[in-house]
């Protein structure tokens, strides 16, 4: 099992997908607890890794067809609220 912590901005940090079958436990900042599948967390994350893209105009692989210039291709911290276990 795995177990996580929620900072106070509502984040966990998540680097890379967890097992689909691992058993992941969030305790949120109000002290609740909830438990995910790492095939839900992977699914939150991925569709934060989408929205980041988006946001910064990557293509679907995290690379900038512009301008060169530094620019980050990953997240590491990804948002999370109690109820999103169940979805």
């Amino acid at each position: 099992m795995i177990n996580l912590q929620q900072d106070s901005e509502g984040f966990i940090r998540m680097k890379r997908h967890f097992p689909a079958s691992a058993t992941v436990t969030v305790t949120f900042s109000d002290g609740s607890r909830e438990e995910f599948s790492g095939r839900r967390l992977n699914d939150i994350y991925d569709a934060a890794l989408a929205d980041f893209r988006a946001q910064n105009q990557l293509d679907a692989k995290g690379f900038s067809r512009g301008p060169q210039k530094k620019v980050q291709t990953g997240i590491e911290f990804v948002a999370v609220r109690p109820g999103m276990g169940q979805a």
